[in-house]
This record gives C-alpha cells, structure tokens and sequence, in this order.
C-alpha cells in the first residue's frame, strides 16, 4: 500500500527542493535588544543605551505569515528577552494562535517572572557558563549564577515538570570547567544541558564588525590550551558517561571531539569539522528593529515593519541565497557554530 504523507511533511520536502518557504516550522524572535549580563563573548550588551524592541503591532502583523506558513515554535532570544515591558503580551498573543514559545534567558530574571513563565510560555533554556565563579566571571554581573539557581528552583517549585535546560558556550575562560559545569547543571536541577562553541568569526550579536585578532584571542581556545582541552573532553567522555547515555548532555562524545576540531582549526590543526545546515529553509531570525535574517550570521533580507515576513523570506533575493547556499563551502558556515538541520519528519 502507498504511503500518504501529511500534507505538513510534503511542504517542508517542497521548501528544500524549491528554496521557496512555504513551511517555516521555527521563528527566532529578538523581542527586545537589551542584555542584563556584559558576556566576554558577545556584545549585545553594548548596545544598551540603544534599546530596540518589537511592539504588539509588530507581533500582530506577523500572524497571518506564521499560519500560512504552518509556523510551530517561536524562540523568543535577545538580548535578554525578559527585560521587554510588555513581554507576556507578546506571548499571549503568539499563544492566542497555539504557538510552543522557549526562552533563551540570562537566568537573571526567572524568579521575579516565574509566574508568568509558567502560565505563559512552554519551556525556559539557560545560559550556564560555568561553576560559581567562573560562570559570575564571564557573565561579568556578581551573583549571576545564585540569581540562576534560584530563578530554575522557583520555576520547578511551581511546576517540577516544565521544561528547563541550559545551553553552554564553550570559551578559553571555561573549557576546563566542564565537569563542573554538568555536575552544577545536575544540581541546580536543570534538565539537560547543550554546549556549543563560541563565534570569533562574524558580526553576529551586535558586532559593529568582526572582531580583530586582539579580541578573537580573548575568547578562541589558543594552541597551547588544546592539549588541556583535549584531556578534559577525554575524562568528560569517562566519568560522565551516564550523563551522555541519558542524555543528560545533549550532545554526543564524537559531537565534543568536533568541539575540538572547531578550535584546533584555527590554528591550522585540523580542517573545520563538517557542516549540515538547512537553517535558512526551516527558520528566520527576526531582530528587535524588525529586521530578518537567514539565520543569526548571514546577511539582513529584509524588515517586518516595511513588508511582510512571507514576502521578506520568499523575494527574489531570499530565493536565491537559499538556491545558491552551499552550507559546505560557504565561508560563514563553514565556521558556523549552531547549525540546524532539521528533518521534514521532525516532530516539534
């Protein structure tokens, strides 16, 4: 007997075969472009004084593009996207059409919003840079990490089961921390945690442009530290190989020997570990001035508060970046740091 497909899987096959989108599963809001941490490896934070942010109006007109375009989850991102005044209303609006909406947080806020996370959004992932102090160094705010734990602990007070995980950028200040980290993680009672490593390469996170070689060698892992970061990734793999089984860590061993690769590339060690990528086809990044990108790296396509999303992402212009993308051998990609790739069977 011949397998019918869902109408919804047949569209993601089509938008991969055509580069026209006529299925966005993932849409990545940065509803407000201020940060309450002043991270090493990011410089959202600098941009502080001037603040951007997308209005009800702005979340409103995009809606009828999220249902023709099948959208499921919003990823609200920043920035800090807590710090918006109207935060909440701009998820009940997106709930008003079933939307699943994450927050990428600081942490710094869970606990004064724990209420209105629960009841409003449907799953919080934070940034967990390291134990205690090394996590309060790189975030450069005293008591980053206790406001973290206690905002994960209110969450999981009034709901042990809503979903709480965090997210870990791997740097020269934190790569021998590792085990540390994953054995907070457990305590603070996270739910899983990811790593990733850090971009020294775009003008990605408000970046006026790339960083220069004096910057790049503040966060990148130098030649020297790789020997250490090898072992560490080597006794990782051993004395917390439960935590891979159970995927506690979400990532693989070999995906943590990528890791490596990723930095030893830079210093002609190594080739840059593969990528597969079809971002640009399953999602769109749209920043607090309504600006929409591919993805956090590639270039602007277009602003929300001059045409529609829909029109924005399926011109010309998008088409043919899409068409012409080869996420091998694109430059950008090929350092890229947070791939997706993203299966039309996959199940959000």
């Amino acid at each position: 007997m011949k397998r019918i497909l869902p109408t919804e899987i047949i569209k993601r096959f089509y938008t991969l075969k055509s580069h026209k989108i006529v299925s966005l599963p993932i849409v990545i809001l940065m509803p407000h472009s201020r940060c309450n941490c002043r991270c090493v490896m990011c410089d959202i934070w600098k941009g502080n004084n001037n603040v951007q942010e997308l209005s009800e109006e702005d979340i409103k007109g995009m809606l009828d593009s999220f249902k023709k375009l099948n959208t499921r989850s919003i990823v609200m991102s920043g920035g800090e996207a807590l710090m918006h005044p109207n935060f909440f209303r701009l998820c009940e609006i997106l709930k008003s059409r079933k939307l699943n909406i994450t927050i990428l947080s600081t942490g710094l806020l869970l606990k004064k919003y724990a209420d209105e996370i629960i009841s409003k959004t449907d799953e919080v992932i934070v940034s967990l840079d390291g134990s205690k102090e090394v996590h309060d160094k790189i975030r450069n705010i005293p008591n980053a990490f206790v406001k973290l734990e206690e905002g994960v602990r209110e969450l999981k007070k009034l709901n042990k089961n809503f979903k709480v995980t965090a997210r870990c950028v791997i740097q020269r200040e934190n790569f021998d921390d590792l085990p540390n980290i994953v054995n907070d993680a457990h305590k603070i009672g996270l739910d899983q945690i990811s790593f990733l490593t850090a971009d020294v390469s775009t003008d990605a996170f408000n970046r006026p442009e790339v960083w220069g070689d004096a910057k790049v060698d503040e966060v990148r892992l130098s030649s020297a530290e790789l020997i250490r970061f090898k072992e560490t990734i080597e006794s990782l793999c051993q004395t917390h190989s439960k935590d891979f089984e159970d995927k506690f860590i979400a990532e693989s061993p070999q995906k943590f020997k990528k890791f490596y690769d990723y930095y030893a590339a830079f210093h002609d060690l190594c080739e840059f570990p593969s990528i597969r990528c079809n971002a640009p086809w399953v999602s769109v990044v749209i920043e607090a001035d309504g600006s929409v990108r591919p993805c956090f790296f590639h270039a602007l396509s277009g602003n929300i508060k001059e045409v529609s999303l829909n029109q924005i992402i399926n011109s010309g212009s998008s088409v043919s970046f899409r068409k012409n993308l080869d996420v091998k051998t694109n430059s950008i990609c090929e350092k890229c740091v947070c791939s997706l790739n993203l299966s039309p069977f996959a199940k959000l």
